[in-house]
């Protein structure tokens, strides 16, 4: 009995190595045909096996896509479990917007919170954006239903424009959440320098691929485009599709 066990212990140890060693071997050769698709510029954060059999999930920054064990064929798209009715690309890449937003701190966000918070959203917005206004203009009614919004600034027409000089002017202002409001409300605002985060938050519009305002994203990091009012938005984050 004792010698069964030996041999199935024994039997196990050498298909578990076996299996280290080719995944160890997937990865070195996905991570070789990255290099060498991008010129060496782009290292992959992480390489493992997908939910489909020999394929292998690539997570590049915020985008994930999909290598051949052998490094052969890349697949950039969503890959869909049918039986569950699951993206799990979409999911995956959820996540990965999760700890990009976390990653810049709610302290460089401008932040309108209810006294008892239910759920929590970030909100990239540009002052001049007319359904940004009209999102802004709801607020009472997001915070009504127990949703604390924090916005990020996506001056659309870029580094210097007048709308980036709002959003500067806004975050250096000595009360932002008021600033922010006057300036949706379309009162001329006076320019104001200092250090902010706007160039930041900007980066982060490149880093997430958001390319239209409002463009909302979830506590669990799923995009929402457009201006989305209170009620459906907390429907959707209930989980009351």
């Amino acid at each position: 009995m004792k010698r069964l066990q030996i041999i199935l212990i024994l039997t196990w140890a050498i298909a578990a190595a076996g299996m280290v060693h080719a995944e160890t071997g997937a990865d070195a050769a996905i991570r070789a045909a990255i290099g060498k698709m991008t010129g060496g510029t782009i290292e992959p954060d992480s390489v493992k096996p997908s939910a489909l059999q020999g394929l292998y999930e690539v997570v590049l920054g915020t985008k994930v896509v999909y290598v051949s064990e052998d490094g052969r064929y890349l697949l950039s798209g969503d890959l869909i479990d049918v039986a569950q009715g699951r993206n799990i690309s979409e999911e995956r890449r959820s996540a990965l917007y999760k700890v990009a937003i976390d990653s810049v701190g709610e302290d460089s966000m401008i932040v309108y919170a209810p006294s008892e918070v239910r759920h929590t959203v970030t909100i990239f917005t540009d002052i001049d954006c007319p359904y940004c206004r009209k999102l802004h203009k709801e607020m009472k009614s997001y915070n009504d239903a127990g949703i604390k919004v924090r916005y990020l600034a996506f001056p659309r027409a870029g580094v210097g424009s007048e709308s980036y000089k709002k959003a500067v002017s806004v975050w250096c202002a000595k009360d932002r959440a008021a600033a922010m409001t006057r300036a949706k409300n379309g009162e001329k605002m006076e320019e104001r320098s200092c250090r902010n985060p706007v160039k930041r938050h900007l980066e982060l519009v490149r880093e997430l691929g958001v390319n239209a305002t409002p463009t909302i994203f979830l506590e669990d990091g799923r995009r929402v485009p457009g201006y989305v009012p209170a009620q459906r938005l907390a429907e959707i984050l209930e989980h009351k599709q």
